[in-house]
This record gives structure tokens, sequence and C-alpha cells, in this order.
């Protein structure tokens, strides 16, 4: 493929999201909503110049944030230099005759502080005992992404005249 090929396979979707049938944004804020709280794991992408890395986590969602707990690992190396993160959960596709559903989401990350109030609070949430994460060598870090934008498909939307690709941008 040429640079020409490249930019033309990138635009594929646009040309078709231009006449897509949107769903009215508080009804695709909770479709999106529903469909994160159905799930609890996630595929985080990070990276930094060359390096990249997409790791497989478990989230909470809640306040419009996703926290993941973390013993770290190479994700960090990307955290570290680079706040952009893209986020994606999916169900597995069971064939063409089967409804497709899946997110990805673009949002910037921090690390939040060992033990303040916000990571003693999503431990609380989590059952996980304090004492215990104080006892471990090493903390246990908690990353919150704030998302910016959503691609939601659900391909059942096309019953409702919506088209099955959807897209939410968040002001902050």
């Amino acid at each position: 493929m040429n640079h020409c090929d490249y930019q033309k396979a990138a635009e594929h979707w646009d040309k078709i999201d231009a006449k897509s049938v949107a769903m009215p944004e508080e009804k695709l804020k909770q479709a999106i909503e529903d469909y994160i709280q159905k799930n609890n794991t996630c595929a985080l992408a990070t990276g930094v110049g060359d390096f990249i890395r997409c790791t497989p986590t478990e989230y909470a969602y809640h306040d419009g944030a996703f926290f993941l707990f973390s013993e770290g690992g190479k994700k960090f190396i990307g955290l570290e230099k680079n706040k952009g993160v893209s986020l994606a959960i999916f169900d597995k596709y069971e064939g063409f005759d089967h409804p497709l559903f899946g997110l990805q989401m673009s949002g910037i990350a921090e690390v939040v502080e060992p033990f303040s109030p916000a990571y003693v609070a999503e431990a609380a949430s989590k059952k996980i005992p304090l004492e215990a994460l104080k006892k471990l060598p090493e903390p246990i870090h908690l990353i919150k992404v704030t998302p910016i934008r959503f691609d939601f498909l659900d391909s059942d939307l096309k019953k409702e005249g919506y088209s099955s690709r959807q897209h939410l941008i968040i002001q902050h």
C-alpha cells in the first residue's frame, strides 16, 4: 500500500458516518453507560514514540471516569510521557448473523496518588482492605481515565432506525 491507499482506508468510516443517523445525545449517553456497566474488562492502550502496549484489565466506571487498579507493568512507560490513552470494551464475535457490540474510548489518564482520598474511596468501592494494601511491599497503582470521546458500536441500533456506529464527544 502507498500513502494514498492508507489515507483512503483511514477515511473509510468518515464518509459513512457523515451520512449516518445519529441517536439523540442523552439516549446515546445512556446506551454507552449501560454497555460500560454491563461489562468489567477492557483493553487499555498506552504508548509513547515507538513504544505501544495494550493491556487487558478489569475496570470500574463511575462519576464519568474509568478506574483501573494495577500492580504495574509496561503500560506505565507510556503513561509517564503520554497521558492520552485508548480503551476498548467488546463482546465476543459470534458471526455475521449475530448482533455486534463494542466501545472504543479515547481519554486522558492520570495515576492517582496512593492512599489519597480518591484512592481510598476506590479501594473501598472494590472491597479491597486498606490495611492489606498498606502491607504490600509496593503500592497497587490506581489509574483514572477520563473519557473525551466514545465510539460505540451496537448493530441492534438499526432496529431503532439509527446507524450502528455512534460517536459522542465529552465536553469537560
